[in-house]
């Protein structure tokens, strides 16, 4: 998280670039080139420093764009960081299918990183809010046995069964074909960013050079054997020994003659 946060730090001191255009020998145009802000008057006469606007969305903003948006989770001021409006970017999005899919995982790793920030406190090592758990509980206070099983009741769910999600349950007022048309939608957004992402795991594959769906590793050719019974020189056995007589004993490996 701290490289992080120090990349968004030197995104936001990056110079302001300059706007494309006319205007050479202009102060105006110097400002816009040099990335300096420049000062001037309202209305009123109150002098105010105004940064200079540029009017093109290059690459390099972008990526400034993109690095404060993955440490902060903030879309406008990783915006202003790179010297546009938050408009500008969403606009982008909207052009740039490969923009929007930078743009989420950015905003993805932000959140992330700002989430394990929040969230560091209420880690079990934390123990920031564990105290209640070394007393003892206080006493109950009186109820009827009515009042203690209506309160069973309604915790039940909670304590023995798993909840329902928020996001999937059905809403106040919401038809039942509104609610299966919701989590049909959400399904197929995730099956959607379930391909996104494999897309993008197999091309980083295809880069190192590893084995893809779409260009497997080539197939082992066939191991071609000879016809086992034709394979000669393997066996000890001596061809010239005389075979054994049937009629004639084995004891110990000893022949024993006129055995009954």
């Amino acid at each position: 998280m701290e490289r992080r946060l120090a990349m968004a730090n030197a995104a936001l001191k990056l110079p302001s670039r300059s706007a494309e255009g006319s205007g050479e020998g202009s102060a105006k145009s110097t400002a816009a080139s040099t990335g300096s802000p420049t000062t001037t008057r309202t209305a009123s006469g109150r002098p105010q420093l105004r940064r200079p606007i540029k009017t093109r969305l290059d690459h390099a903003a972008e990526q400034a764009f993109l690095t404060a948006l993955s440490a902060t989770a903030n879309i406008r001021l990783s915006a202003a960081a790179a010297g546009f409006s938050h408009s500008a970017f969403y606009a982008r999005r909207k052009a740039s299918p490969a923009f929007a899919r930078e743009m989420r995982l950015a905003l993805e790793a932000g959140y992330e990183q700002v989430e394990s920030a929040l969230l560091a406190g209420s880690l079990p090592g934390a123990h920031d809010h564990d105290a209640w758990r070394h007393n003892d509980p206080p006493p109950i206070p009186p109820m009827t046995a009515n009042q203690a099983l209506q309160l069973l009741h309604l915790h039940n769910r909670t304590v023995h069964l798993q909840c329902e999600p928020d996001h999937i349950r059905r809403r106040r007022g919401e038809s039942s074909e509104a609610h299966s048309y919701r989590l049909s939608a959400m399904y197929e957004a995730r099956q959607a960013r379930a391909r996104e992402d494999f897309d993008l795991a197999e091309a980083a594959r295809n880069e190192r050079g590893e084995p893809t769906l779409t260009n497997p590793y080539p197939e082992p050719s066939p191991i071609r054997l000879p016809a086992l019974d034709q394979v000669t020189g393997w066996s000890k056995a001596d061809p010239t020994k005389v075979p054994h007589d049937p009629s004639v004993a084995l004891f110990g490996g000893w022949r024993l003659k006129g055995w009954k």
